[in-house]
């Protein structure tokens, strides 16, 4: 049984909780622009489901049928143990990979954006993870883990990472010898030199231990969050996809083809002209790093906290719940999409009045349709989602950055050093 989604309403909580003890005690971890664009980064966990677990999950089927060496006792306790200790091994192999290897971090560099630390983190999920992660799991069908075995230790293993990303819990004594903590996991989703590329666990901190890559979180040494290669958006879009870009242009503008059929499974860092194994990371200066953080009216914050709120429930409800047929949810989650893309525009300090009529008009339109095909839920949803948000058009342009759209040299600026930035 997947336990993700009936974990989600205790995730929210606890991210209320910690958000309150904060403010509280004086230390705040969050901001309100980065807290959205993690969340809305959540919400595209449907993705998985909607787009890519079925091949994933026909692969698995395959060779658990034709290919297991064994069938594992489900009724046996020994099996459940088993099964939850070899996965997080894979899970540690995985999570390797994937900050090691170009095209494994292009999924799972989306995870490592925010610049803050918090519990909104552990909800940042990649978009793109069907792509490619289901490969490292295929040797536990092998030998011979049952499928409703393995999807329980997955979601299981993936809810106990969810309270390892905060700030407000101290190291834990003998418990950091054998497990993840949120000492140990803060150093995984940091920039410093000390700390990049360590502490791959996901529940138990053992294989780090063994396999070398364990770093101790130090007080000299302060946790920076976030990755080198900041692309300065709060957009979930362009996180998930910016690693890829980055390699089809290697592969576009290399000379040789060598270095053209490298650079998918180059180590992170690498660049066409370098020697295989070899990268250009350079070294992390703290103080000259400073975290993406536009200013914007207030309004436009909580119109998107808004956009948020409904997404979540709607994602949940149609999404997540099943609710759809398939064109129905390949279209809806199309449509969330593009709804994260418009809103983390706004967060970014973009004044796109015009996209954001387009894509309520859009919406308009789509829930006319559905009304003609007699879905009526959907479309008195989206009826009444677009009129309501129509309505505060007027005052959302009123809000907008400096209350003018950025100057087109301002943008040409700004694009001009993402680029950099990711090349």
């Amino acid at each position: 049984m997947d336990y993700i989604v009936l974990a989600v309403p205790f995730f929210l909580l606890a991210l209320f909780i910690e958000l309150i003890y904060g403010w509280v005690v004086k230390n705040n971890t969050y901001r309100i622009n980065d807290t959205i664009s993690s969340l809305f980064m959540g919400s595209l966990r449907g993705t998985s489901k909607i787009l890519g677990i079925g091949f994933a999950w026909y692969v698995w089927s395959f060779v658990e049928t034709h290919f297991a060496l064994w069938s594992m006792n489900t009724s046996l306790v020994s099996t459940w143990v088993f099964s939850f200790v070899i996965y997080d091994l894979f899970y540690y192999l995985f999570h390797r990979y994937s900050h090691e290897r170009q095209i494994f971090w292009a999924s799972h560099v989306a995870h490592h954006h925010s610049e803050e630390y918090n519990l909104s983190t552990a909800l940042r999920q990649t978009g793109t993870g069907f792509f490619i992660k289901w490969v490292f799991y295929i040797p536990l069908f092998a030998i011979g883990m049952p499928s409703e075995v393995f999807v329980s230790v997955a979601s299981i293993n993936l809810i106990y990472q969810f309270w390892v990303h905060t700030q407000h819990i101290p190291k834990l004594g003998w418990y950091e010898l054998l497990f993840v903590t949120p000492s140990n996991h803060r150093v995984h989703h940091s920039q410093n030199d000390l700390y990049i590329d360590k502490n791959y666990g996901g529940v138990f901190i053992i294989w780090d231990r063994i396999f070398g890559t364990f770093q101790e979180e130090q007080d000299t040494e302060p946790c920076v969050y976030g990755v080198r290669s900041s692309i300065n958006t709060f957009n979930p879009v362009k996180a998930n996809l910016h690693i890829y870009s980055k390699i089809l242009g290697e592969i576009k503008n290399a000379d040789s083809w060598k270095d053209k059929l490298y650079s998918p499974f180059a180590r992170t860092g690498w660049e066409p002209g370098v020697p295989m194994g070899k990268t250009k990371k350079g070294n992390f200066d703290s103080n000259a790093f400073s975290k993406h953080n536009p200013e914007i009216h207030s309004f436009v914050k909580f119109y998107a906290f808004v956009q948020f709120l409904l997404v979540t429930v709607f994602s949940l409800f149609f999404l997540d719940g099943g609710g759809l047929t398939y064109e129905q949810s390949v279209i809806a989650l199309a449509l969330v999409i593009f709804t994260m893309f418009c809103i983390t525009q706004w967060l970014d300090g973009f004044k796109l009045i015009a996209l954001e009529a387009f894509r309520l008009f859009l919406l308009l339109s789509v829930g006319i349709y559905l009304f003609m095909q007699n879905e009526t839920l959907l479309s008195n949803i989206l009826f009444g989602y677009s009129v309501l948000n129509l309505m505060f058009l007027p005052l959302l342009a009123r809000k907008g950055l400096n209350n003018s759209r950025p100057s087109e040299l301002g943008k040409m600026v700004q694009k001009a050093s993402i680029k950099t930035q990711v090349e």
